[in-house]
């Protein structure tokens, strides 16, 4: 059976000259979804929606340019030899921490352009993000990578996954773990658990998007560990889980300083 099994298909459309990939369509699909959350979080908020309109307009563009920018260089082995591959941004080839740089910087020089509070902004995209990056690791699903390494297919059945997932797990000859289904449900869980603690717990401004960070980091690191395809800091560190751990670390820095530090610290839901 294993010799006839053949993969998705990693074309979603195809007229003409012009090829649509699953790839592209899974991420803009996950933004759109994270986008329309957080517009029915900021009018809860009361914060005007046509702001998050504005900056996900330069969000986006410039957080893919960032995320493919930290792919290449970490790559560059390839990529030197390989120049014209450069651009070939749907064969796969984004890193998140890449595009999360990249929406931090446009975030912090958008507010401050709009004079709105950067911590609110990022606060109320925060499970927005969540929702984006859970739907957007099954583009790595459909171009077969991301993955951890070999296991057999009766482990892969034991997870009470359906065959077209086992399938397309078996890559070359050889079944692999699906990191990317083990990231995008640590990203539903951390959804479903921001989304009870903000209403629960009097959550100081960024605390919601610095526990976002946190979660994301603590789950990366772990998955990290079983990824074949890595970035590499150096021969033995991967770059995600220094990454990972650093984040995690200054994150929960900043949320002790600025309790301690910072007199009348916003709440989360606090609509001045």
């Amino acid at each position: 059976m294993e010799s006839t099994i053949q993969p998705l298909s990693r074309i979603a459309i195809e007229v003409g000259p012009v090829t649509v990939y699953w790839y592209g369509v899974i991420i803009a699909f996950g933004a759109f979804l994270g986008l329309s959350f957080v517009l029915k979080e900021a009018e809860r908020l009361s914060l005007n929606k046509e702001i998050f309109i504005d900056l996900i307009l330069y969000a986006v563009p410039i957080s893919i340019i960032f995320a493919r920018i930290y792919y290449v260089l970490f790559s560059w082995d390839y990529y030197k030899d390989n120049p014209g591959d450069i651009i070939a941004i749907w064969e796969g080839g984004i890193a998140i921490h890449g595009a999360l740089i990249g929406a931090v910087l446009t975030t912090v020089v958008f507010s401050r352009i709009k004079k709105v509070s950067f911590w609110k902004l990022v606060d109320i995209a925060a499970p927005g993000l969540l929702i984006g990056q859970a739907i957007g690791r099954w583009g790595n699903f459909m171009n077969q990578e991301a993955h951890g390494g070999p296991v057999t297919r009766s482990f892969l059945e034991g997870l009470a996954l359906p065959d077209w997932l086992v399938n397309q797990m078996f890559i070359e000859g050889t079944y692999y773990h699906p990191t990317f289904l083990y990231e995008s449900l640590w990203n539903v869980l951390g959804l479903i658990l921001i989304l009870i603690i903000r209403r629960k717990v009097s959550l100081k401004r960024g605390e919601v998007f610095l526990s976002y960070v946190i979660w994301y980091s603590i789950g990366r690191f772990f998955i990290e560990g079983m990824r074949t395809d890595s970035l590499m800091l150096t021969s033995s560190i991967r770059m995600a889980q220094a990454i990972s751990v650093t984040l995690i670390i200054l994150s929960m820095i900043l949320i002790y300083y600025r309790r301690k530090q910072i007199n009348s610290l916003p709440n989360y839901a606090d609509k001045s």
